[in-house]
């Protein structure tokens, strides 16, 4: 335990831990490009509301997009489906379905390059690690690849267990399972309304990741970058 009192600290996965190679955007826009439209990344930037309203829209009715191929694969059509529409596109070829098989090819993700040191940190400095996160089943096998599945004692994935955040079960069965109270851990997560809110609502500390400069004026404890996390928890 730190001197602070944690004893636990629980990651996000996406745009906390890994992300999709360059970014979000310039993938997309490069597959895009490959397919002979034109789009910049800066443009797909600037609609990246879409995949938070759909994102907000599944957790209320309870869609559980994660928890089987087909729902994936349904959720991001849909979300992939918007974006073209909105920029004009049509899917033509099969476009959809080439724009998701580029996003779940485990070779087009990375790690964020603060991640593996601040691991170590706080690894080192005596606390548990996990990941509680709203993703596919094969998050498992990225973190495997991508050579940190070894760091975390605890992984609760949506896709495997059957619920999603916010949904407070997801947290506490973390919590659980690492045999932790939730005075004692910490949430680190890059969306205020599905890791901040809900990780405070069940007593945890949480932690906004901004590594997008997007929520400059949220309330409480907040980051941009993962290497500002151990002194904020008083890790030397």
């Amino acid at each position: 335990m730190t001197s602070s009192g944690y004893a636990a600290v629980f990651f996000d996965a996406g745009e906390t831990l890994v992300h999709p190679h360059p970014t979000f955007p310039d993938l997309f826009a490069e597959i895009l490009r490959r397919e002979g439209y034109d789009v910049s990344p800066e443009t797909i930037r600037e609609r990246g509301h879409v995949v938070f309203d759909r994102f907000r829209a599944a957790a209320e009715a309870n869609e559980l997009w994660t928890t089987s191929p087909e729902r994936s694969r349904r959720f991001w059509h849909d979300v992939y489906g918007i974006f073209l529409r909105e920029l004009g596109i049509p899917d033509a070829n099969g476009l959809i379905d080439l724009v998701y098989t580029e996003f779940t090819d485990l070779g087009n993700y990375r790690l964020f390059e603060d991640v593996t040191p601040v691991l170590d940190r706080l690894r080192d400095a005596g606390l548990l690690l996990g990941v509680v996160s709203n993703f596919e089943e094969w998050l498992e096998r990225l973190l495997e690849d991508l050579g940190v599945r070894g760091y975390f004692q605890v992984s609760v994935v949506s896709g495997v267990e059957g619920f999603e955040k916010p949904d407070p079960r997801i947290f506490r069965l973390a919590m659980a399972r690492a045999g932790v109270t939730a005075e004692r851990s910490v949430y680190v997560g890059d969306n205020p309304e599905f890791d901040v809110d809900p990780a405070r609502a069940v007593g945890m500390f949480p932690v906004l990741i901004d590594r997008r400069e997007r929520f400059a004026g949220a309330p409480g404890a907040r980051i941009t970058a993962l290497d500002q996390l151990p002194a904020l928890l008083g890790v030397g």
